[in-house]
């Protein structure tokens, strides 16, 4: 057991590594290369930061251990929700800092979406197509409003990852560590994650939909708790909201290509409501405006505590 954990600790560090030096490389290559920050912002940076949980569920689908890649993504959306966004609110409250309506919109028709096809039994190549389709005109949407809106926080994400006169040899080394990195990072978490599950006699869509949701997800619970202490912590809406559809279209879009995913019984369930009930409370504050406080963040927090005792109970 031991030996996994150190496995499953190692894999996440060295996604977390990988991935981060994946999207600097990959941007500042980018803007060498003349494309401009709004693309990057849209195509590099965005699904960038979801290359550790696209690489551990296709690793996962690859090796024989589907409901581990399914687990990770249905997990991921809703630790992102519950947990990424109830933590750093005990800390400070969460403001709407934008309209993010439409975003939000879209995020419940992906999870309907992918719902509905999950009730079809599996996801396998027909239905994978269903999810790119559906990805290709979210990025199309997002591309057509930021080209009006060129002053949005996607550029000035951009620039956070550009650093001006970065040498060749640096960027080619940053996409050497992120392009070798990232699949032996899942190599070593998906092999202990599914060790942990045969030792501890649980599926591995509940270690998929536990530990390994929660370990892809904490980028984005160190990001927002930092944005929290520094009280910015209201851009991180709309980062979760991306990641999110970009999780159910995208991750299991390409997973669902490489080979079928079976949805287990006890997910369709439980654990897709779960997801989609946490998705559907966001809108509460997404279309009244109001901030997530330290109230709100409790319940975040208690619903999932509680919904993690429940998957091993």
């Amino acid at each position: 057991m031991l030996v996994d954990l150190l496995l499953v600790a190692g894999g996440l560090a060295l996604l977390v590594v990988a991935g981060d030096a994946l999207v600097k490389g990959a941007v500042n290559l980018s803007l060498r290369l003349g494309v401009p920050a709004l693309i990057v912002g849209l195509t590099v940076v965005s699904m960038g930061t979801s290359a550790p949980e696209l690489v551990v569920s296709v690793k996962a689908v690859l090796v024989g251990s589907p409901a581990l890649a399914l687990g990770n993504v249905v997990g991921s959306n809703t630790a992102n929700i519950l947990l990424v966004l109830g933590l750093p609110a005990l800390i400070a409250a969460i403001p709407v800092a934008r309209d993010l309506a439409r975003d939000w919109a879209i995020m419940i028709a992906a999870s309907l979406l992918f719902v509905a096809l999950a009730f079809t039994g599996a996801f396998g190549w027909w239905q994978a197509l269903i999810l790119l389709a559906g990805l290709g005109w979210m990025l199309g949407d997002c591309f057509v409003r930021a080209r009006n809106h060129r002053n949005d926080r996607t550029e000035a994400e951009v620039l956070e990852a550009a650093e001006d006169g970065m040498p060749g040899l640096r960027i080619a080394g940053l996409l050497a560590v992120g392009v070798l990195g990232l699949p032996l990072g899942a190599q070593f978490l998906v092999t202990g994650a599914v060790n942990i599950a045969t030792v501890l006699g649980v599926s591995e869509a509940v270690i998929g939909l536990t530990l390994v949701a929660v370990g892809t997800s904490l980028p984005e619970l160190a990001t927002t708790a930092a944005a929290a202490f520094r009280r910015e912590a209201g851009v991180a809406l709309g980062n979760v909201i991306g990641s999110n559809i970009f999780n159910l279209l995208g991750i299991i879009g390409v997973a669902g290509l490489v080979g079928t995913i079976p949805v287990p019984p006890e997910m369709l369930r439980l654990d897709l409501w779960v997801m989609l009930g946490a998705s559907a409370a966001l809108g509460l504050f997404i279309l009244t405006r109001r901030p997530i406080g330290r109230i709100w963040g409790a319940v975040l927090l208690l619903v999932y505590v509680g919904y993690v005792i429940s998957l091993f109970s």
